[in-house]
């Protein structure tokens, strides 16, 4: 294996390498983390003008009483759970309850279309789903065609309580009508859930090491979307190297406060935050809807964070608003960027307005998903995505996987005990991921430098990073052949000021009637927002390899 040339460049107090200190499974460490700081903050949500705070010690009691309601459901320890909301306080519950009750958790974008909840409920077995009532209308579509037997419904009031939740929902429901009708008998209220379970004896569940948590899914590096078998294992391991890496920073364990505008479905905000930073006893500062950047920035007013994860396009537009620019940034001690690249004009205003470092990392869903990240303080490199964390080793290799010299481009691949165990009921995609000898090939190329920094320039795959989320072209491809005026599409990424990327597909007609309104309008309907297309062309023919393949590498090309 690779010397780890980096180490010599590790921050101060920063372990080369680090243990799980004895746990066999995240249950544990999510037990002993609710009863060591049960008095502290642990989640808070902020809804206009009323706030709402639980404590660690209101998580532990809420959540058992959940796990014991899926039990009282015949829900069995290995069976899957979707959990199907933004920011609410009853993620949380919902994921520690399942988790404690032994079922596997399936984090599902609430924002996913009817085709898009279908497939991954049906790849990935889900037997229950926790869904926020926003979003139950596309659900309501599909339900049939699933294996779903338990629906429960998360308003963004009712955690709230009394007078302040009947207010809220009133008004997301009638108000703001935020809440499409949907017909789903049967489905359970949360808060119905939770009194059920309050008056049921939940029996904890343990499983090993090895055994899978939690169903992640990623495209991957290729193809339609896959679910990653992410383990006790990758999730501990993962969360002690995060740990591990903010030693380096003025954090003290039960007193910070981490701003959360990434989705706790995201597995960024998942490790990181969820789970990582909750176990240092910091309380996770919810935020429903991060778009809404003149309610973040009374949010951040309000909570004073010491820390901020989130994504480039959400920091550059904090930058480009005038309140924000206005704040108290003296509690603040570090940010972290990650599922897209830091712009440097971005990171460099940040700074200068902040005081801070924006610190940018990289990682993927396959590993957990932290791989590297940039010293939290001091010497982290602008443009490159840092170093790798402890227990890792990273390497740059050529098309038949052999390694290259230091400063030569090509693929980063990553060994750790992150990496996860494979793609659920895809050995092939597996096969063709993770070499025999345990390499992740990331499809991103990379150069790292003789002091085991390392810079992205370029991508293998045809995978699009649209604001952190991975949009892969055959899912796009596929929605756009099933119209019937579409002859042929190709999908690709570009260049977005305020995304990082964008789609733009190239489409060839078999009507000739066929306008760019009817394509959109075909794609709303079929793919969540951050997938649509922002541009379409339409083309009398695609570029095409001598056996028919598409040529999407020529298309981007182009100029």
């Amino acid at each position: 294996m690779a010397e780890r040339i980096w180490l010599k460049n590790y921050p101060t107090g920063v372990p080369h390498d680090i243990d799980i200190e004895g746990y066999t499974c995240l249950v544990d460490l999510i037990n002993d983390t609710l009863i060591k700081f049960k008095d502290r903050p642990a989640y808070t949500s902020v809804v206009g003008s009323s706030k709402k705070t639980l404590s660690f010690a209101d998580i532990d009691q809420k959540s058992k009483a959940f796990g014991a309601y899926l039990q009282s459901l015949g829900l069995q320890p290995g069976d899957k759970i979707g959990l199907m909301m933004p920011n609410l306080l009853q993620y949380p519950i919902a994921l520690f309850g399942a988790m404690r009750a032994g079922l596997i958790v399936v984090n599902t974008n609430p924002l996913y279309t009817g085709r898009e909840i279908e497939h991954q409920f049906n790849d990935a077995g889900v037997k229950a789903v926790v869904i926020a009532e926003n979003f139950a209308f596309e659900l309501e579509k599909v339900i049939a065609k699933t294996q779903v037997k338990h629906i429960i419904i998360a308003s963004i009031g009712e955690m709230f309580g009394g007078i302040k939740g009947t207010v809220i929902n009133f008004v997301v429901r009638n108000i703001k009508k935020m809440v499409p009708k949907y017909n789903l008998p049967g489905a359970v209220k949360f808060t119905t859930a939770l009194k059920k379970g309050n008056s049921a004896n939940l029996k904890i569940h343990k499983t090993g090491l090895d055994e899978v948590i939690l169903l992640q899914y990623t495209g991957g590096t290729t193809g339609i979307s896959k679910g990653a078998m992410l383990t006790n294992s990758n999730m501990l391991y993962n969360m002690f190297q995060v740990k591990a890496w903010i030693a380096d920073a003025d954090l003290k364990e039960g007193i910070e406060r981490v701003l959360t505008p990434l989705p706790l479905y995201h597995i960024f905000s998942f490790t990181v935050n969820c789970l990582c930073l909750g176990s240092f006893g910091a309380e996770n500062i919810l935020v429903i809807n991060p778009r809404d950047i003149p309610a973040l920035v009374k949010i951040i007013a309000q909570g004073q964070p010491s820390l901020i994860t989130g994504v480039n396009t959400l920091f550059n537009a904090l930058l480009n608003n005038e309140d924000f620019r206005k704040l108290d940034f003296s509690k603040l001690k570090v940010v972290v960027g990650g599922a897209m690249a830091i712009q440097r004009p971005v990171a460099e205003r940040w700074r200068e307005l902040t005081g801070i470092t924006l610190t940018e990392g990289f990682g993927m869903t396959e590993s957990s998903p932290v791989v590297s990240v940039n010293p939290l303080r001091g010497n982290a490199r602008i443009g490159t995505i840092g170093m790798p964390v402890p227990s890792t080793w990273v390497r740059i290799c050529d098309e038949d996987n052999n390694e290259l010299s230091l400063g030569q481009a090509g693929e980063i691949q990553v060994k750790g005990p992150q990496v996860m165990k494979g793609y659920y009921n895809q050995p092939e995609a597996t096969a063709s991921t993770i070499t025999s000898e345990g390499w992740l090939r990331t499809g991103d190329v990379g150069v790292m430098d003789e002091d085991g920094f390392v810079k992205i320039v370029d991508r293998i795959k045809d995978m699009i990073l649209v604001s952190g989320f991975n949009v892969y072209p055959n899912e796009i491809e596929e929605v756009l052949a099933a119209h019937p005026k579409v002859l042929e599409a190709a999908a690709i990424g570009v260049l977005d000021e305020k995304s990082g990327e964008a789609v733009k597909v190239f489409v060839v007609k078999k009507d000739a009637s066929l306008t760019q309104e009817e394509v959109m309008a075909h794609c709303n309907e079929n793919l969540t927002g951050y997938k649509r297309p922002r541009v379409v062309v339409f083309r009398d023919e695609l570029p095409k390899t001598n056996v028919g393949k598409i040529l999407r590498r020529a298309l981007r090309d182009e100029k």
